[in-house]
């Protein structure tokens, strides 16, 4: 039987590094090495750690929180030591450790057990081909999250990270532009755990699991290792036998004392996180009544929803449900932008789809009006957006399209179906997208047949 425990690391998202004032800059792809550091987040010397990030804390401490954790009050800080280029100090400050105490503990996530859940920061990054190191990430808080081996399938693991993914970015806790990484531990029955590092995204995830699962199931291990996943190859490569606790040489950091976190505080915390995705979706099929596939659409991001929120109280469900989970989002794909990123007043949204409703515009035209939001929004009520629905003006437009395409005409008298859609094509070329649908398409089919 598989055995599949997760190990997962995300960068807090916060303005400073966890131990100074230097830029928290993590994996920004545009920076410049080694700008956003200081004599702390680079071990100088002398140089000693300031109390930690208290906006860190706080997340920490609400990721805890959304994960259902007993949050711990008196935390002691750890030295956790390893020699390697990119951890100048020798060691690095975490919450961690046999004789650490976590932010949060003995949690439950989605049905997975939560081991623990704690804070630490993170290593230089050390390129062993050239041997260059930039410090711009090292001191950056890092949230470490630990699961239980309750995973059975590298299906449940990839989606149980996808809801782990949404549920912290409701909470803006997580840097999302930074993703995650995770260590990997799977194991078979009656087999040593082996751990899998450092692997940064799902599809590599699902092929280390199934890789590593058909591995075991060959040669069962018999002493715990830790691999590196080969992406290129689509295998596993021992880096070495499996360290334990007592090899990283944990001690208490004299230089910081314990971080305490009051009751008082852990309660104020909670008020402030807003509903889960979980909640959220349960609220759109019962309050709102949107079927659940839309539902699902639309709480995989909090501006998303919360933005669908604003405007359903004010607008028809169903075609604000379309408008939203289709249109708005094609939108937003298009010009690879989030919501967030542009300013879309919910009442403009509103005012677009009562002109739709009440066939004020044509919904081509509302379509061309949202277009146009890529940055900015503004009243879609704007004199020459408003729908031609009388005869005598669409038939004039008729009679100039059919004139200009006679070719055209002709396919369709003699059965090509997307003739007529040419036609009409033409016809809301000419009118700005104004004319009526349905009337153009009548217009022209009679006017063909009459002979016009």
């Amino acid at each position: 039987m598989l055995k599949v425990g997760l190990e997962v690391h995300g960068y807090i998202n916060t303005k400073e590094k966890l131990f100074c004032s230097c830029k928290a800059e993590h994996g920004a792809k545009h920076s410049k090495p080694n700008i956003n550091i200081c004599p702390t987040c680079t071990a100088q010397p002398g140089a000693k750690p300031m109390a930690p990030n208290s906006e860190a804390v706080k997340k920490a401490i609400q990721i805890a929180l959304i994960l259902n954790c007993k949050i711990n009050e008196k935390l002691p800080w750890q030295r956790k030591h390893y020699d390697w280029p990119d951890l100048p100090k020798g060691y690095q400050n975490t919450l961690s450790g046999p004789h650490a105490i976590p932010i949060g503990r003995t949690g439950n996530f989605e049905g997975i057990e939560i081991t623990e859940c704690h804070l630490e920061e993170d290593p230089a990054a050390w390129n062993p081909q050239t041997g260059e190191i930039d410090y711009n990430r090292s001191g950056s808080p890092l949230i470490e999250i630990v699961t239980e081996p309750n995973f059975t399938s590298s299906e449940q693991v990839i989606e149980w990270i996808k809801k782990l993914i949404t549920t912290l970015d409701y909470i803006k806790a997580i840097d999302k532009k930074s993703g995650i990484k995770a260590d990997v531990n799977v194991s078979i029955t009656n087999g040593a755990r082996i751990e899998m590092k450092n692997i940064n995204s799902l599809k590599k995830i699902q092929k280390a699991i199934e890789y590593e699962f058909a591995r075991q199931k060959k040669d069962k291990p018999k002493k715990q290792e830790t691999r590196m996943f080969d992406e290129t190859k689509g295998i596993t490569k021992l880096m070495r036998t499996k360290e334990q606790s007592q090899d990283y040489r944990f001690i208490s950091e004299p230089d910081l004392p314990s971080l305490i976190i009051e009751k008082s505080r852990i309660t104020e915390i909670k008020k402030q996180i807003p509903e889960t995705p979980k909640e959220k979706l349960d609220k759109l099929i019962k309050k709102y009544k949107i079927p659940e596939f839309n539902a699902k659409i639309l709480t995989r991001k909090l501006e998303i929803v919360e933005f669908f929120e604003e405007i359903i109280e004010k607008a028809e469900p169903k075609l604000a449900v379309r408008w939203v989970t289709e249109e708005l989002l094609s939108v937003l794909n298009y010009n690879k932008k989030e919501l967030d990123e542009i300013d879309l007043k919910p009442e403009h949204f509103i005012e677009l789809l009562k002109l739709i409703e009440s066939r004020k515009i044509t919904e081509l035209k509302a379509k061309d009006i949202l277009r146009g939001w890529k940055e900015k929004s503004a009243s879609p009520k704007t004199k020459g957006h408003e729908q031609i629905s009388g005869s005598e003006e669409i038939e004039k437009i008729v009679k100039k399209v059919i004139k200009e395409n006679p070719k055209a005409v002709a396919d369709y008298k003699n059965g090509e179906q997307k003739s007529l859609n040419f036609l009409i094509g033409q016809v809301m070329k000419l009118s700005n997208k104004r004319a009526d649908y349905q009337a153009s398409r009548e217009i022209i089919q009679k006017r063909i047949k009459e002979g016009w």
